[in-house]
């Protein structure tokens, strides 16, 4: 299984902290942002990553991060996404790098309190097809902003919502993603959303249409460092409490 990392965008929703880099740089407690998503690919076995990027910052990512080798990395390459095209067209970037294999994908702003290595064992034993996983959410104002599953009456999910005016369940879908290699096939099928990106809801909704969609809940807390400032430093106050990416 190969990992790739997006740690692209504008960080438009952290401005003016990103005025003067990538937001996937920014500080979560002690380190970096995207060395927690390294750390938890890295901590559930898998260990050739890419990590997707852009902007006028990409280079950065090569200081910091070199060769991989200092963060447990055994194969470590780059790709350089030259517009704001979206989630999944950062994805298709990745093809030649997944060649044949199965992927995990992961959005570096996301931070999660408990190892990935069930999830990655779980995708590892479906035969074929995605795997997302989700983190209740309790606050149904926040459910709005973000994507949510609907279930049928076989607890299978029907459809993906994107920033639903009524949560259609509790639940939101992180940015933490298993596909097998179809995902390269469906990714050019795709037609722009209204703000002129392939999104990657759209590439969940396919295998879903499919029945080849598996979930499972995350333990412990998820967070997502760039969905906003106080998001950022809600991450911020639990990482340096609890930490991250435990077992």
């Amino acid at each position: 299984m190969k990992g790739v990392i997006l740690a692209g965008g504008s960080g438009s929703r952290l401005f003016p902290l990103t005025r003067i880099t990538n937001k996937h740089l920014l500080p979560i407690y002690d380190r970096p942002m995207v060395s927690y998503s390294i750390e938890a690919m890295v901590k559930a076995g898998v260990a050739e990553i890419m990590v997707v990027t852009g902007g006028t910052h990409a280079g950065e990512f090569l200081r910091l991060l070199g060769s991989g080798h200092e963060h447990g990395i055994d194969r470590l390459v780059y790709a350089y996404q030259e517009r704001p095209g979206g989630i999944a067209e950062a994805l298709g970037l990745a093809r030649r790098f997944v060649d044949d294999d199965s992927l995990l994908v992961m959005l570096a702003d996301n931070i999660v309190e408990r190892s990935l290595a069930p999830a990655v064992s779980h995708f590892l034993a479906q035969e074929k097809g995605a795997r997302i996983l989700l983190s209740r959410v309790e606050e149904a104002a926040h459910l709005c902003q973000l994507g949510v599953p609907e279930f049928d009456d076989q607890n299978r999910i029907r459809r993906i919502v994107e920033k639903p005016e009524d949560p259609p369940s509790p639940y939101a879908v992180t940015g933490i993603y298993f596909y097998d290699n179809r995902v390269f096939d469906v990714i050019p099928t795709l037609e722009p959303s209204g703000r002129g990106e392939l999104e990657i809801t759209d590439v969940n909704n396919w295998f879903v249409g499919e029945g080849l969609m598996q979930w499972e809940v995350l333990a412990g807390f998820w967070g997502d460092a760039g969905e906003s400032i106080d998001g950022y430093y809600a991450v911020n106050d639990f990482v340096r409490t609890h930490g991250a990416n435990r077992v």
